[in-house]
């Protein structure tokens, strides 16, 4: 079957159309910000836990979103994009029921811990239908050429969520206890099941489809330098909030709003530079960026420090993943697109499954204010490979 035509280049149609898809990826990633500031806390404080498990405990969601990756494409690509989103906002529902469960159970710690992580598990695969279904959807509503404002506002929505329900979590948690998370993920799970109902979606392309593998080794090396770059965003998320209780900090959610709307700001001043450089040098600034803002966050003498480097990291990260992600996708066939994004997210997945447990240890042998300069060191790194693909891509055209 042939897509649906394209709105013009730049036309108000293109952005309406976004927006009523990328409104799925809001709700999935308010329900994913509001437990994400206080989650550390109450594993490691309310259930006795130690700082690696609180890590762990974040880290699960990642890994089962990067797990999930190849079934998110194929369900994409092969069912189409508005199944995959019912069946991660039921995931969604389902892991709020979960959560309201653990905090019921939290006399036995053990016991509310399994039942926690079963319910970051079900919001990690969900993160991962979701995430692919919305901007695979907005791909084939709007027209590849659009990949990159696809991208970008679904990162919008997604970080825009974030910003908002970290801090939100944290008012909720104080005032109505933890249990209120649980029913809020339900209760906005099941009002976006209600509004996609009757939404009409892109038909499902016909034609050979690659293998995810196939596609997966040709995605690689742009995924290899998006996850060295995007661990630095998962060490934040995942121990702002200790980071800040070591140093005897308040207001550890408020880095998160702050590295939120920078991010939104970049995306809405700047996405018109990948078109204009190209998606190579995008990147390649915007990870300096991101890499001054960890060494700020690692120097930081006060919040006011912290605060400036959440947000210098934000604003560089912004950009990377659509500047990278215009390069990647141009490597698959239209059949493939699903898989094409889903492989890409792999990377992204990773960073975010690793920077738990990897920088939780490194938190434990050198102390907290350490990992993000470790989170600098693999962002420079990140920056040297993409210079390594601009060589590259340069090279073939000559």
């Amino acid at each position: 079957m042939t897509a649906q035509p394209t709105p013009p280049l730049g036309s108000m149609a293109v952005t309406v159309q976004i927006l009523s898809i990328v409104f799925y990826t809001f709700i999935a990633f308010l329900c994913i910000g509001l437990p994400i500031a206080v989650l550390p806390g109450y594993v490691h404080e309310q259930l006795g836990f130690s700082a690696v498990v609180a890590g762990l405990t974040i880290g699960a969601q990642y890994l089962a979103t990067l797990l999930s990756r190849p079934m998110a494409g194929r369900v994409s690509d092969s069912i189409g994009t508005k199944r995959a989103i019912v069946y991660g906002l039921g995931g969604i529902a389902a892991s709020g029921v979960l959560t309201w469960l653990s905090a019921l159970l939290q006399g036995w710690p053990l016991l509310s811990l399994l039942v926690l992580l079963g319910g970051r598990l079900l919001l990690g695969i969900a993160q991962g239908l979701i995430g692919v279904g919305t901007i695979s959807w907005c791909m084939g509503q709007v027209g590849v050429e659009h990949t990159a404002r696809s991208i970008s506002w679904n990162g919008i929505a997604s970080y825009g969520a974030i910003a908002i329900g970290a801090p939100l979590g944290v008012v909720m948690v104080a005032q109505l206890g933890f249990a209120s998370l649980g029913i809020a993920l339900t209760a906005l799970a099941l009002l976006a099941l209600l509004l996609i109902r009757n939404k009409p979606s892109v038909p499902v392309l016909g034609g050979e489809r690659m293998p995810f593998w196939a596609v997966f080794g040709r995605i690689a090396p742009y995924g290899a330098s998006l996850c060295l770059a995007s661990i630095g965003y998962g060490t934040l998320t995942t121990f702002i909030t200790l980071y800040y209780a070591d140093l005897g900090w308040r207001g550890a959610a408020w880095c998160l709003t702050v590295f939120g709307v920078c991010f939104i700001l970049s995306r809405l001043l700047f996405i018109s530079s990948i078109q204009r450089f190209g998606g190579y040098a995008a990147a390649i600034a915007c990870m300096g960026i991101e890499t001054l803002g960890l060494v700020l966050l690692w120097l930081a003498p006060s919040t006011g420090f912290a605060l400036l480097g959440a947000g210098l990291a934000g604003f560089g990260l912004s950009l990377v993943y659509p500047a990278l992600g215009v390069e990647a996708i141009a490597q698959v066939p239209s059949t493939s697109r699903g898989a094409g994004l889903s492989a890409y997210a792999v990377f992204f997945d990773l960073a975010l499954a690793i920077a738990g447990p990897v920088m939780g240890a490194v938190a434990l042998n050198l102390g907290y204010s350490w990992i993000f300069f470790c989170a600098a060191l693999l962002s420079v790194s990140g920056l040297g490979l993409t210079l390594l693909l601009k060589r590259r891509a340069l090279s073939m055209l000559m």
